[in-house]
């Protein structure tokens, strides 16, 4: 079920389809993020990080699970995943930009709620 949300999430990102992005995220959530804000508390704040993200990308928009592994208990579970959206380089062509992302889940209510989000890039 977790691995579920989280394809539809990225499915959902693909499609800037804000709906879907937001659907299974916690009112409260805390997202660090690569960009500034690096800490986005709230889903109104999170919702805003989208902006961000929309606006740096090229058409078609990638983010892409290239591999996600996840642990699942009965009422707390964590994924962590290596993903690769894209980002124009200096003279605007499409380059792909790898991440690394964590996200922490609870159940809520009888279903899954992500009440954590981390995305990351090694330093260089």
């Amino acid at each position: 079920a977790v691995r579920e949300l989280l394809t539809n999430w990225a499915a959902a990102v693909r499609a800037k389809d804000f709906q879907g992005i937001l659907a299974h995220h916690a009112d409260d959530i805390v997202m660090f993020d690569v960009p500034p804000p690096f800490e986005s508390k709230g889903i109104k704040a999170y919702r805003e990080t989208w902006n961000l993200f929309f606006s740096s990308q090229p058409e078609p928009v990638a983010f892409d699970i290239k591999r996600l592994d996840v642990a699942a208990g009965t009422d707390v579970a964590f994924a962590f995943a290596l993903m690769q959206c894209a980002e124009r380089d200096k003279d605007g062509r499409r380059v792909p930009l790898d991440f690394r992302l964590t996200v922490g889940l609870r159940k809520i209510d009888g279903r899954w709620t992500v009440v954590h989000e981390h995305h990351s890039v090694p330093a260089t």
